[in-house]
């Protein structure tokens, strides 16, 4: 397929090329998600399950369902300057041997990760919080801080997910673990070898000073990767500028996607971002041979 074949210019695409199932860490089916996604004008969409592209081949059917263009997507955890990074891969072929090995292996950690977790809650009265987030898991072995938010709500401890992360699950809480994840360079190499494009997601979110910044930047285009996320749900305007910029920069393409994980959770619902500014070159430009 080439670029033209799609309606829109390509800077005004209603593109949502980041958001999560039930395979990882969302509450909706990728057949729910597709349907979501078409019904809010979303014309180009990708899957990103945490460290998982199990749901990719179903993803796709739904969206062709749908009537929509699909890009295959991830989304790898990987550490670096002791933070944890994302970065989205878009476009690859998920039955690559080597990039399914990859993540297998990347998510092995997170089951002792989980009952560490667990460990520390207990600590501070919350019990048999490990049993709890499971009931919220639709894959264990991507069980996560999320599944754990969505069982301390439920369990009436806090009342929304946002209030757990912050007096239980972010560094120096009872309940934060660190994990090792994969490396920068392992996440890119997994991501372009199997033919996709690797893009930082969600600059903003990470605590970095900016030389730390500049040194992801920099070690990441080094390593192949090729995009950034300017626009995105966890973004506000004034960072869709500063990560134009950014994009500039480094000579990287923009990609712009939601990070929608459920209907009562997520501030940004599929396809309701800001399209990406004019002057930017949008990553599926340059993936136009690999939407589906």
């Amino acid at each position: 397929m080439t670029v033209s074949t799609i309606t829109s210019p390509a800077s005004i695409l209603n593109a949502d090329l980041h958001c999560h199932s039930v395979v990882s860490d969302g509450t909706l089916t990728p057949e729910q998600l597709a349907e979501r996604a078409k019904t809010n004008g979303v014309e180009l969409w990708a899957l990103t399950d945490h460290d998982e592209i199990g749901g990719q081949h179903r993803a796709a059917a739904a969206a062709h369902a749908q009537g929509m263009r699909y890009l295959t997507g991830t989304e790898i955890s990987v550490t670096f300057a002791g933070e944890t990074v994302h970065i989205v891969g878009l476009g690859f072929d998920p039955d690559n041997p080597d990039m399914v090995q990859g993540l297998r292996n990347t998510r092995g950690g997170r089951g002792q990760r989980a009952r560490e977790m667990s460990d520390g809650l207990a600590k501070v009265g919350i019990k048999d919080a490990y049993e709890g987030a499971l009931k919220f898991v639709g894959n264990p072995e991507l069980i996560s801080r999320t599944h754990f938010a969505r069982f301390l709500v439920e369990s009436g401890v806090c009342k929304e997910t946002a209030e757990v992360f912050r007096k239980y699950l972010t560094e120096g809480k009872p309940g934060y673990v660190p994990h090792r994840w994969a490396s920068l360079k392992d996440a890119v190499n997994w991501i372009t070898k199997a033919g996709g494009m690797a893009i930082v997601a969600h600059p903003a979110r990470y605590k970095f000073t900016p030389n730390e910044e500049y040194a992801l930047f920099t070690e990441f285009k080094i390593h192949g990767g090729r995009g950034v996320e300017v626009v995105t749900g966890s973004h506000t305007a004034q960072e869709y500028v500063k990560y134009a910029e950014t994009a500039k920069e480094f000579g990287l393409a923009a990609s712009r996607g939601s990070d929608f994980h459920s209907p009562e959770e997520s501030r940004i619902d599929l396809g309701s971002l800001p399209f990406l500014p004019g002057d930017l070159t949008p990553v599926w430009e340059l993936l136009a041979d690999r939407i589906q």
